[in-house]
C-alpha cells in the first residue's frame, strides 16, 4: 500500500500478529468460531502481505489479480454463511474492500504499490465510512467486555475463546483497513 515504510512495517506486524491469533482462535470448539476466525485469519494474512512497503518487495503483476481472486472467494463464501449470521456481512464488506484494493493496485503504474492517487473516491470513502463507523462501534462494544471479564467470578475461556481478544481482532483490523484505505 501507499504510505512510509515505518507505517508500512507497522501495519504489516499489526495484521500478521492479528491473523495469527485468530488462526489459534479456530482451535475452538465451537463450529461458528472456527468459520469466522478463519475469514478473520485470512483478512489479517492478506491485509499483512498487501501492506509490505514497496521499498522492500514489490509484487509481480500477476499477484494482484490473485489477491482479487482469493477475496472474491472469500465474499462468496461469506455470502453463503450471512444467510447464519449478521456477522459475515461484515466478512462480505471486508472481502470486498480487499477485492477493490487489490483490483486499484493492479491498475496502478508499475503495479508498485508506492503511488498515490488511484482508485474511485466514492467507493473508497464510502468504505472508509464504514470501517470508520465499525472500529468506533467495536471500540464501544469492547469496553464493556474488558470490564466484565475483569471482574473474575466467570469461567476462563479455553484457549482462542475470549471474546473481548476476539473483538480487539476485528477492531484493529478494521483501524489496519481504515490506513489501508486512506492510502489509496
Amino acid at each position: 500500500m501507499h504510505g512510509s515504510a515505518s507505517s508500512g512495517w507497522l501495519l504489516v506486524a499489526l495484521c500478521a500478529l492479528t491473523g495469527t491469533y485468530c488462526l489459534v482462535r479456530m482451535r475452538s470448539g465451537a463450529e461458528e468460531q472456527r468459520g469466522a476466525a478463519g475469514g478473520e485469519a485470512l483478512m489479517g494474512f492478506g491485509m499483512a502481505a498487501m501492506a509490505v512497503p514497496a521499498a522492500v518487495f514489490t509484487p509481480p503483476a500477476w499477484a494482484w489479480p490473485v489477491y482479487a481472486a482469493v477475496f472474491a472467494a472469500a465474499g462468496l463464501h461469506a455470502l453463503w454463511a450471512a444467510r447464519t449470521g449478521a456477522h459475515h456481512l461484515h466478512h462480505l464488506v471486508g472481502a470486498g474492500a480487499m477485492v477493490y484494493m487489490a483490483l486499484v493496485m493492479a491498475g496502478s503504474p508499475g503495479h508498485a504499490h508506492g503511488r498515490g492517487g488511484s482508485g474511485v473516491p466514492l467507493l473508497t470513502g464510502a468504505l472508509l465510512l464504514y470501517f470508520a463507523a465499525y472500529v468506533l462501534l467495536t471500540g464501544v462494544r469492547l469496553v464493556p467486555v474488558a470490564a466484565v471479564a475483569g471482574g473474575g467470578g466467570g469461567v476462563r475461556a479455553g484457549r482462542g475463546g475470549r471474546p473481548e481478544l476476539a473483538r480487539a481482532c476485528r477492531l484493529s483490523m478494521g483501524i489496519a483497513m481504515v490506513a489501508m484505505l486512506l492510502t489509496l
